[in-house]
């Protein structure tokens, strides 16, 4: 084959390859997907899965890979457990935050009641992004840069408004099942560039779960420290 007839084949491949990748991606109008993901959600009360956290970090040439669990329970309660046994863990109750590293005999206690300023209150809310109290508070919460569907999932990318959030985490990725709005991932993009996914899956809508699960009373012999004390 020639030079030329080559470079012609490589250029025709280039241009199928790009547009079988954009065929399954079209952009959506967020109007219409988000009144039919908040009317999902009000029939959302408790949810439980399991995941793979991704963590991809510029200084490691293989991205970090943890299996774990998650429970959740409207309108905040939530219990993230990292690793199995769990290595790190995130428990919410109402206004009090705890994310304990068993191993190490440490946790950090958060409080997000309104003696707490409204910036961090601001920022720890974007752990939820998922789980959504009603329209008005997630558009007061972000800014909807893109929304395309791929694949079976309605892929959000969305901007803090908070100036203070976006100094650590300018972008937040969210994906939902097309056929019942379920969360399938989320991801976390952090202003040094480094990102971390969380793929969902075995998902169950409505389980009975047990309030404990969602309080934590730190043990005797755990250093509890208070990031956000003045």
């Amino acid at each position: 084959m020639s030079r030329r007839s080559r470079a012609k084949a490589e250029f025709w491949i280039l241009n199928i390859g790009i547009f079988l990748w954009c065929l399954p991606c079209r952009a959506a109008d967020p109007g219409p997907v988000l009144d039919a993901w908040f009317a999902a959600q009000t029939n959302l009360h408790t949810w439980t899965a399991d995941f793979v956290q991704t963590r991809t970090l510029k200084t490691l040439t293989q991205p970090l890979v943890v299996n774990g669990r998650i429970a959740f329970a409207a309108p905040h309660d939530f219990r993230w457990e990292l690793g199995r046994p769990a290595r790190t863990m995130a428990v919410r109750s109402g206004d009090d935050m705890f994310v304990v590293y068993p191993l190490l005999q440490r946790a950090e206690r958060y409080s997000l009641g309104t003696n707490t300023p409204q910036q961090w209150r601001d920022t720890m809310s974007l752990l939820q992004a998922g789980f959504p109290h009603d329209r008005r508070e997630f558009e007061a919460q972000f800014q909807i840069l893109s929304l395309t569907e791929t694949n079976g999932d309605w892929r959000f990318a969305l901007q803090p408004k908070s100036a203070f959030a976006r100094q650590m985490m300018p972008q937040l990725n969210l994906r939902l099942a097309t056929n019942d709005f379920s969360l399938t991932g989320t991801e976390l993009v952090f202003v040094d560039g480094s990102t971390m996914r969380s793929d969902f899956t075995n998902a169950v809508v409505n389980p009975p779960l047990d309030p404990g699960l969602f309080r934590w009373a730190p043990p005797a012999d755990f250093k509890v420290t208070n990031p956000l004390a003045p």
